[in-house]
């Protein structure tokens, strides 16, 4: 047994054990998605009998966990959700998580300067997989502000699992850097991509139309840009600079369409912060230099978008109104999702020599009583939060077609917008713009 063995096994401990680690007055960050730690988020509820209290627990896109939905939990610690997930929207409906508006390549900066305001001490729970030779572990399925808590100088307590990929990028961690571990065997969460409709593979030829060969590209999450991405293999010479990287991009790498070639900018590699998807994708990723897992704050920066040659973002939104304001992480007041890299992507795209910056929608959605209604609206529901400011928006697709509106005047994105709304809702639309002096 080696120097790092040893240490590896006196750190070595049971998840409460792990758990025990935590203090009073700790801020406790989680990592994204698919490398939450299950075997210590699983024992969370430990915590009440360890007599802490004032702990703030902040977590983004977690899989679903008891102490979430727990009233108890109140007394040891409060939740932040940096963006939303079915288990933290049932959560919020009870009032045990707030979430935290942000932008994504800001939030740890002014997390962490509020820490240090009001002396707390950050605490990384994580996912790693197993330890090399030498002492390190990877960050696996999730960089995107993990090496950046670590450099500030958290405590980080991992789950070890051999069902993680061993990735690259700002994602090594030693031995030395770890503070407590467990050992876990359980699956990877593992999710297969849904099908998507034929509205979404319309919608996904528009978008693929403005994609030019030697594009580098960023998708975002859902079946739209799934569709998007099943277009793109036509394409030569893509490249991938992305928050997420997605099934479908291991298509566009295996067909072709994806060699990175003509980025401009860290040519020859995909660029990624996080992942989340199939057994396939894993194996795809798992030591594989060619692609990077990078900070936010490096992936999702605008000026670091603007280096890549003809970058194009493609995002969803959830409601646009007629002067283009985007609303894509709330339903009114009420938060879904959260900002994520958006407005980011969108603002870097357009630096970028070439770049484009595109938001696709269904144009109607049905809601409960079977009632249809338009997306694209006169006025956002009061409340909504605004992701992406008018003065941002570039292109945005429907189902009936592409509306640029760029340096379009506001009655101009009337007249746009119009266009690409349910035929249904086209004379409404009008109606409410002249009616309500919008242009």
């Amino acid at each position: 047994m080696n120097r790092y063995q040893e240490e590896y096994a006196q750190k070595k401990m049971s998840a409460q054990q792990v758990l025990e680690n935590i203090r009073s007055n700790d801020f406790i960050f989680t990592p994204m998605a698919a490398s939450c730690p299950d075997a210590l988020m699983g024992e969370l509820q430990h915590l009440k009998d360890t007599n802490v209290e004032n702990v703030i627990l902040q977590t983004c896109i977690p899989t679903d966990y008891p102490a979430f939905h727990d009233p108890e939990m109140d007394k040891v610690l409060t939740h932040h959700g940096w963006f939303f997930s079915a288990g933290l929207r049932k959560a919020n409906a009870k009032h045990l998580v707030s979430a935290v508006p942000q932008h994504s390549t800001s939030i740890l900066r002014k997390t962490l300067d509020r820490i240090r305001h009001e002396g707390r001490r950050p605490v990384l729970l994580t996912t790693v997989s197993p330890m090399d030779a030498r002492g390190y572990m990877s960050l696996s399925v999730s960089s995107i502000y993990e090496m950046d808590v670590i450099r500030a100088g958290a405590v980080l307590l991992v789950e070890v699992n051999p069902n993680y990929p061993r990735t690259f990028g700002d994602t090594m961690v030693h031995i030395s850097q770890v503070t407590a571990l467990v050992e876990s065997n359980r699956n990877i969460l593992c999710i297969d991509p849904a099908p998507y409709t034929e509205v979404d593979a319309t919608i996904g030829r528009y978008v693929a139309s403005l994609v030019e060969d030697g594009s580098t590209i960023q998708l975002g999450i859902g079946n739209i840009p799934n569709a998007v991405a099943n277009e793109l293999k036509v394409k030569k010479h893509l490249g991938i600079h992305t928050e997420m990287f997605t099934e479908i991009m291991v298509d566009l790498i295996e067909c072709g369409a994806v060699d990175n070639t003509q980025k401009g900018f860290n040519d020859g590699v995909s660029i990624c912060s996080f992942t989340m998807g199939s057994r396939r994708l894993y194996d795809f990723l798992d030591d594989n230099p060619m692609v990077l897992f990078k900070s936010s704050t490096y992936s999702n920066d605008p000026y670091t978008i603007g280096r890549n040659n003809k970058f194009v973002s493609i995002n969803a939104t959830l409601e646009m109104d007629l002067t283009g304001q985007a609303a894509s992480e709330s339903v009114g007041p009420v938060q879904f999702s959260g900002s994520g890299g958006q407005a980011e992507t969108v603002q870097g795209s357009q630096m970028s020599p070439g770049g484009k910056s595109i938001l696709a929608m269904h144009s109607t959605y049905t809601d409960q009583d079977g009632k249809m209604h338009s997306k694209i609206v006169p006025m956002l529901t009061p409340g909504a939060a605004v992701t992406t400011s008018r003065n941002d928006v570039d292109y945005v697709v429907t189902e009936y077609g592409i509306a640029w509106l760029r340096g379009l005047t506001i009655t101009e994105r009337v007249q746009a917008l119009t266009k690409i709304a349910h035929p249904d809702f086209r004379e409404w639309l009008l109606a409410e713009a002249v009616k309500n002096r919008i242009w």
